[in-house]
């Protein structure tokens, strides 16, 4: 019995060290920040005392903080679709990195990363623009809304300088320069990203897994009937994401998990060429796909109840 465990631990560390360098070969770092206009400041010390008196309480007892502007205004909701959508691109073209703001992404993915930054960035500016133009209108909007709270001071001349996406790729390994200063210091730091990009391993199976569970566990229960016996609402994005997620598997998969692969492959296997529209319209082919995705689902969730004994980390966010 301890010699089984100890060759399949020692199997499992070969994986594991085989997908940590093939991380390290093929992914880069990269970073994506926002410059963002807050759009609420903080009442003064003296406005939460005011504030307080009419409850009976003590200003230093409560927070309270004002809106500048209108955030459900289209023009503002625009600025905050594209943020959506960048970080959703993002997310969906890169694998988690146990350091916040940071992920990793193919090393030949890099130049169309950059132009589909560069093409948000453009529609952000514009939309930037388009928020300009109703500034005055939002302030004097304001201005009414919140009486004596309002202060001119709390806002820009425009709004040009106040939204910006920016993105880089900094550098995770250890400094070469400690290699000279500290061969000790310089060690320690390879050690560290080295389980840094262990966890980054892990953390990318974790990823695909909740998100294969998420997806499966949602067709299955589209599939079903409700109560009445009456089939439910069965939109084509229920397989469509599906189908995309096999698309960013494919690319992004490092490997690490025999078990995992053999899952993405038999919930493929099992909707390929399935049109949304004949799961609406064959009851015998709804079934069929709802049994052979319930057992998808199980493997999956004994995959999740395993992985406390591997200690994965939580999600990178």
């Amino acid at each position: 019995m301890s010699t089984a465990i100890e060759a399949e631990t020692a199997q499992e560390s070969t994986t594991e060290t085989s997908a940590v360098n093939r991380v390290r070969d093929n992914f880069l770092a990269c970073r994506v920040k926002f410059k963002w206009f807050g759009t609420s400041k903080s009442l003064t010390s003296d406005q939460k005392s005011r504030a307080a008196e009419s409850f009976g309480a003590e200003g230093a007892a409560i927070s309270a903080a004002k809106r500048l502007i209108d955030t459900k205004h289209e023009s503002y909701r625009a600025l905050t679709s594209i943020k959506s959508q960048i970080n959703r691109y993002w997310r969906d073209s890169s694998l988690p990195y146990p350091e916040s703001g940071i992920r990793l992404i193919r090393n030949e993915a890099v130049d169309d990363f950059n132009s589909s930054l560069l093409g948000f960035k453009g529609q952000l500016e514009a939309a930037v623009v388009e928020l300009d133009n109703h500034f005055w209108d939002l302030k004097e909007a304001a201005r009414i809304h919140l009486g004596s709270l309002f202060d001119q001071d709390d806002y820009p001349s425009t709004l040009s300088n106040e939204f910006d996406v920016s993105w880089d790729f900094p550098s995770v390994d250890a400094p070469d320069y400690l290699r000279r200063l500290s061969p000790s210091i310089y060690q320690r730091e390879c050690d560290r990203v080295r389980s840094q990009f262990s966890n980054a391993v892990e953390l990318a199976e974790q990823m695909f897994q909740e998100q294969l569970a998420e997806l499966v566990e949602h067709l299955v229960e589209r599939l079903s009937s409700d109560e009445s016996g009456k089939q439910k609402t069965f939109r084509d994005s229920t397989i469509t994401n599906l189908v995309d997620f096999f698309a960013r598997f494919r690319e992004l998969n490092i490997g690490n998990s025999e078990e995992l692969d053999q899952l993405v492959e038999q919930a493929q296997s099992v909707v390929r060429g399935v049109q949304p529209q004949s799961l609406r319209d064959n009851d015998a082919l709804r079934q069929r796909i709802a049994s052979q995705m319930s057992a998808v689902q199980a493997s999956l969730d004994g995959m999740m109840i395993d992985r406390p004994r591997r200690n994965i980390l939580r999600k990178a966010r």
